[in-house]
Order: structure tokens, then C-alpha cells, then sequence
């Protein structure tokens, strides 16, 4: 489809800055063109045009760690401590979802996403032949990479979900759907397993990817103060630095991993995230819900880290919202360090699109508005009330915009939503299978209590 979306501020995120009155041209699923509207308008005639007056362009929101799946799970165990959340409510409950049941939480998820302008997402969950994320991922028309969660105690099974996840997703749909590798957290994977999952991630881009594609590795990493701790209780193993250290010295840290989380960290751990280039997601809201704390994102950042954002799962945030994360994750730092210029709107707006592509290892098609990366394109209407005035557009994303406000997503040069309507998934059928598909994974647990 050919495309020109024409007579909106973009923002570019790119060395071309904010262009008012601006226009894209989109071909093939790529960006041929950006500029001024009354240059493209004569250039591109016979395109299909995208009114944009009176609203502001944007490159897709980007988030680098959630668990789509758990859409289904949202608002069913709140208020708990992390250690309880998971031991007592959810992973009881995962352990009776089926394929159907992750798939429908996904797509859930997906739908959300794009509604809010999320065009992006790494997500970290069980994989499943016959039903999972990819597959909601893929229907709704979204772009991600989809991870399998890896454990100790079910190692076996996370071999062959690996294997079959790589070879029946990596690449496919147009480039859309990408793969990683996620073990769980160091203190429920043990240290030679970790180290073999490393491997395994060696071996699945040898045959799998390529260096413009790749397989990458997602774990959460230093999420409470205690887990050196666990990692002892777990594995009976030594921690004699921080968390990061503790990975270091498995030799399973480099460019290719995104470390979600990242709040108990040492001065030695953030040098070492910079040393070996890892990259880090800052879940500012789950943190905060979670009372795991506040990660130094300030520091890293002064450090040279690739800090990115996510709104980690729809159980834990609750909402699939990058709006809400890129406002709490501006206010966060300025209060907590007293100091009202650290991580300012345009800061944070780039750790939700370039950044997030950098930290996904994706910059190369995605994350901003430039000529030959794919069109992944957000469009807001600014003609609403709390966007009035306008004096600065980067600053009412970051701290006036809402997801409501996002009007039509382009994904890979396809319009997904237009004037908030969904074009990919009917939506009111999803919500009724939603409400279906909940009854009937309660139904499960109950029994097998």
C-alpha cells in the first residue's frame, strides 16, 4: 500500500527533528519519504492520503518487557508482595492455562497495545504449539518478539518449545515476529542451565537468524533487593557481588540481552552493563505496584546503559499503557533525586521508541521516521482540551497525552487502526471471548484445588 500521511507535526526522532506542516511517504511497507507537506504533496498525487492537520506524527511506542499473556490475567491478584504474587496466586493459575488461553490473553494484549499506539512489543511467556503469543501477535497485525519462559524445573520441555518456537516463527509474517530466548530470573534458573540457555541461543541464531534478524536473550534481572539472596537459597550457590556480577561471571551477558527491571544494582553491576553492552527495560509502574523499588535509571544513563521502557504484563502494571510509563517514569527520577531537570520529555519519548529499538537490536528498521525504515507510525489528535495550548509537542507526549488520544497505527506500512477503529481483530467478539475464556480457566483452577 502506498501511503502519505500528510499535514501533521512529526516527530521525527531522527536528526530531522520536528517537522510541522510535515508529510511521510510510505511504499512497500518503508518509509521512501519525509519532509515538508507542500514538497510531498505534488510528489506523491496518486498516493492514499492520510489527513493529518491538527495532529502529531510519531514513530510506534516501543515496549521492551511484558507478558502479553497475562491479559488475561489482569486485575486477578493485586496488592501482594512479588514472592507472594507469584508463588501463591499466579503461577497456580498458569499452571492451568492451555494454548487457547495464552492466545486469547495475547491478542487481548495486542489490541490494547495498539489502540495505544504501541506498535512494538518483547514479551516473556510460556510457548505452546496450538496456541500463543506469536499467534496473537501475528493476527492483530502487531510487531514483536516473542520469548519462551525457561525454568530449571522443566528443562526438557523448555528445549523443545525453544526449538519449536524458532523454527516456526523467527522471521515470519513479513519480518514482524521475532524470537528470544528468556530465562526466567537467575534465582529460578541454575547457574549450568543458564549458561546452557545461553548456548542455545548461540545454536538458534546460527540456523535461525542473521545479523540484521537476530535471536536475543530477555530475563529479569536485580527486581528486589533480596535476590542474591534466593539465587543462595535456590541453588546454593555464592553471590559475593550484585546479581549482575553473579551473571557476568557465567559469561551470559552481552549486546544481544535486554535485562528487565535492573533496580538493586551496584556501582560494579552498572559498570558492567556498559561493559558488555546489555541493555535495560525500566518498568517503572510494575516496579512501584510492586514495591520492588526505584531502578537508578539516572545512573545508568550517566553511565552510557541503553535504557528502554516497558509496561511489563498487563498483572503487574495493569494496563498496556507506554503514555502512563513514560509520565511516571519522568516524574519517578525528578522526585526521588529531587532534581526537576533529569530525564526530560524528549528523553523519555526517545527510551520509548529509538531507544527500545536499540535496546531490541531493531534500530536498523524501526524506531523512528526515516527514509528506508519500515513505516511504524503513530498519529494522535491533538485537538482535544488537555493538549490546549500547544507550546511544546514532546512535552505533551510525555506529560498530557493519553492513550485515547492515539487515532490511527500503521504497522510495516499497514493501517491496523484508523479513527480508533481496529481493523485487524473484531473487537467486541474479543471481548466476549475474554470474559469466556477467564470463567473457564477459574473453572480449571477450582478443580484442581
Amino acid at each position: 500500500m502506498n501511503l502519505l500521511i500528510l499535514g501533521g507535526t512529526i516527530v521525527t526522532m531522527s536528526s530531522k527533528g520536528v517537522i510541522r506542516d510535515g508529510a511521510i511517504a510510505v511504499e512497500d511497507r518503508h518509509v521512501v519519504d519525509v519532509g515538508k507537506s507542500r514538497e510531498l504533496r505534488r510528489k506523491y498525487r496518486r498516493y492514499e492520503t492520510i489527513k493529518a492537520e491538527g495532529k502529531v506524527v510519531i514513530p510506534g511506542l516501543i515496549s521492551t518487557h511484558h507478558h502479553a499473556a497475562m491479559g488475561l490475567l489482569r486485575g486477578y491478584a493485586d496488592d501482594y508482595p512479588l514472592k507472594e504474587w507469584l508463588e501463591r496466586w499466579i503461577w497456580p493459575l498458569e499452571r492451568c492455562m492451555k494454548g487457547h488461553d495464552i492466545y486469547v490473553g495475547a491478542l487481548l494484549t495486542a489490541v490494547e497495545s495498539i489502540m495505544g499506539g504501541i506498535t512494538t512489543i518483547n514479551t516473556m511467556y510460556h510457548y505452546v504449539e496450538g496456541g500463543n503469543e506469536a499467534q496473537g501477535f501475528a493476527e492483530a497485525g502487531l510487531r514483536g518478539i516473542i520469548g519462551h519462559v525457561c525454568f530449571s524445573w522443566r528443562k526438557d520441555e523448555d528445549r523443545r518449545a525453544l526449538e519449536s518456537l524458532a523454527r516456526e516463527w523467527h522471521g515470519k509474517h513479513d519480518g514482524r515476529i521475532r524470537v528470544s530466548v528468556d530465562p526466567h530470573a537467575p534465582y529460578t534458573v541454575d547457574p549450568e542451565y543458564m549458561v546452557e540457555l545461553w548456548h542455545i541461543k548461540n545454536d538458534l541464531n546460527k540456523r535461525y537468524g542473521s545479523p540484521g534478524n537476530p535471536v536475543i536473550w530477555h530475563i529479569h534481572v536485580a527486581e528486589t533487593e533480596d535476590e542474591p539472596e534466593k539465587i543462595r537459597q535456590a541453588f546454593n550457590v555464592p553471590v559475593k557481588g550484585g546479581v549482575v556480577e553473579y551473571l557476568d561471571s557465567l559469561g551470559v551477558l552481552g549486546k544481544d540481552v535486554i535485562a528487565a527491571h535492573c533496580v538493586a544494582l551496584n556501582e560494579r553491576d552498572i559498570t558492567i552493563l556498559r561493559d558488555r553492552d546489555v541493555k535495560v527495560s525500566h518498568c517503572p509502574i510494575s516496579n512501584l505496584k510492586l514495591a520492588s523499588g526505584v531502578s537508578p535509571v539516572p545512573r545508568l544513563l550517566d553511565a552510557g546503559v541503553t535504557v528502554s521502557l516497558g509496561t511489563d504484563g498487563p498483572s503487574s502494571n495493569n494496563a498496556s499503557d507506554m503514555f502512563e510509563v513514560m509520565k511516571i517514569a519522568a516524574l519517578l527520577h525528578k522526585g526521588v533525586w529531587r532534581n526537576p531537570t533529569l530525564l526530560p520529555a524528549e528523553k523519555v519519548l526517545g527510551m520509548a521508541t529509538i531507544e527500545g529499538a536499540k535496546a531490541l537490536l531493531w534500530e536498523r528498521e524501526i524506531g523512528s521516521i526515516e527514509v528506508g525504515k519500515k513505516a511504524d507510525i503513530t498519529i494522535l489528535n491533538f485537538d482535544k482540551p488537555h493538549l490546549r495550548p500547544l507550546y511544546n509537542e514532546l512535552s505533551h507526549l510525555v506529560y498530557a497525552a493519553k492513550a485515547s488520544d492515539v487515532e490511527t497505527v500503521i504497522i510495516n506500512g499497514d493501517i491496523v487502526m484508523e479513527n480508533r477503529e481496529v481493523k485487524t481483530v473484531n473487537v467486541h467478539r474479543l471481548l466476549e471471548e475474554a470474559e469466556k475464556t477467564k470463567e473457564d480457566l477459574l473453572n480449571r483452577l477450582s478443580q484442581n484445588r
